[in-house]
């Protein structure tokens, strides 16, 4: 035992000690596993800033944006979570103050990763998540010192989808004893896990703010109505079509609300332009929406730049590989499973696992508004259910301020999150803060 302890110490101290300098402040890691011959997925690791030790004193947590196809090392990092602001400011509630963070650009093709070739981009849910377990084996590989470090994976939007199915596959590979892991937590933030159920809550959501009229309401749900109906029936493309013809129908009968937070002020010109968008083409258009988030906000512009600017020379990136530049395809190719639900993953996760599931809402998000994931966890069967049920909705406080809500039953829990739309961390990092240190047992620091 002494010398298996010793060996690991030593080890962990060898590759602390290469930690590298990327871009921006902290010790970082980066790098590219070829989860598939010819399809390479990137990663990019920042160290804790905690006052610790060592880094592996803190759990490792991923973040997997949404999309699919948009960038967790460019999205979530600089404009929600990272140590740097898009502007290079420091972010002063970074995640990387309490937690390792690792960054993953998935599927394959989104920001950084790439494939050699289109038809090795991934088509389901469930090949993404198994991609993600290669990753994994690979990263523990290379990081060994994590191999012993609570793992948490949080996500936000379509990474929701991912996350669930990539938590269940991950536990399934620990047990086979195929990877040495301390899987923990699954954080699922305004997931699109049940997508129907959301767009079923898009008109009366839109009725109940005041931007849709009695007209407006009943387009909407007319729209979605067509949606279930192909989705029920199995026609799977068609349904994801006539989701982007719902989003048309809201951009048309709101005059373009923000999908992400109902309350961002939105340039008018630009939303008349983006409806022309929509009417032309509008797979192009739905992509824009979900993944590309505003294509004629100057942010956009300016990420895009700095990836494939400072960061690919800090971190020393191929110039054969363009951030962005296959993020298109990622999403067109997943059409057919993009409105497909995975609440049974969530329910195997809770029912065959021991990992908690915490599932986080933002009160102003449209694309996945609260009240839509409300309805599918209501329906989840698992063995804490009616205790579920049963149990007071406690307050969110954070320094003497209301910043939401939650109920917790056995490794299963819910947020209401005051104040935020679709990018959580961003919106309300106080409230974020309290449902990391709940997942992570961590306390955080201001």
């Amino acid at each position: 035992m002494l010398k298996t302890t010793t060996f690991f110490v030593i080890l962990l101290l060898v590759t602390v000690a290469h930690a590298r300098v990327g871009y921006g402040p902290g010790e970082q890691e980066w790098g590219f596993v070829d989860v598939r011959p010819g399809a390479h997925m990137f990663y990019w690791l920042y160290y804790t800033t905690a006052n610790v030790v060592e880094p592996t004193e803190r759990p490792l947590v991923i973040w997997l944006q949404g999309g699919p196809g948009a960038s967790s090392t460019g999205y979530g990092n600089f404009e929600e979570l990272g140590p740097l602001t898009l502007e290079g400011d420091e972010r002063d509630f970074t995640w990387v103050r309490n937690y390792n963070v690792l960054f993953i650009d998935n599927p394959v093709g989104s920001g950084f990763s790439y494939v050699d070739d289109a038809s090795l981009l991934t088509k389901t849910n469930e090949e993404i998540a198994n991609d993600l377990v290669t990753l994994m084996k690979e990263f523990y590989r290379r990081h060994p010192q994590f191999q012993l470090v609570d793992l948490h994976i949080f996500s936000e939007s379509y990474g929701g989808k991912m996350a669930a199915e990539f938590a269940y596959i991950l536990d399934k590979e620990i047990k086979l004893g195929n990877i040495v892991c301390q899987l923990k937590s699954a954080g699922l933030g305004d997931a699109w896990i049940s997508p129907i159920d959301s767009m079923i809550s898009w008109a009366p959501y839109l009725w109940d703010v005041g931007a849709v009229d009695r007209e407006g309401e009943r387009r909407v749900a007319d729209a979605t109505e067509l949606t279930r109906i192909a989705l029920d029936e199995g026609r799977f493309v068609d349904s994801t079509n006539l989701w982007g013809y719902t989003e048309q129908v809201i951009m048309e009968v709101t005059y373009g609300i923000d999908f992400y937070n109902i309350l961002f002020k939105k340039n008018y010109q630009s939303l008349l332009a983006k409806l022309r968008d929509l009417r032309m083409d509008r797979p192009r258009a739905m992509y824009k929406t979900l993944v590309q988030y505003d294509a004629r906000d100057a942010r956009d512009d300016m990420l895009e730049a700095l990836m494939n600017g400072p960061v690919r020379e800090a971190l020393d990136i191929p110039l054969t590989v363009t951030w962005g530049a296959q993020s298109w395809p990622t999403f067109n190719v997943l059409r057919e499973d993009f409105m497909k639900p995975v609440t049974d993953v969530v329910e195997l996760l809770l029912n065959t696992t021991e990992v908690q599931v915490v599932v986080f809402s933002g009160q102003l998000d449209l694309i996945v508004a609260t009240p839509g994931t409300v309805m599918w966890v209501d329906r989840l069967k698992f063995p804490q259910k009616a205790q579920y049920v049963s149990s007071k909705r406690e307050g969110l406080g954070v320094a003497g301020i209301l910043e939401g809500y939650y109920k917790t039953a056995g490794r299963f829990s819910m947020y209401w999150v005051n104040r935020a739309g679709h990018m959580v961390p961003a919106d309300n990092p106080a409230a974020m803060d309290f449902i990391l240190q709940r997942a992570t047992g961590v306390p955080t620091t201001s």
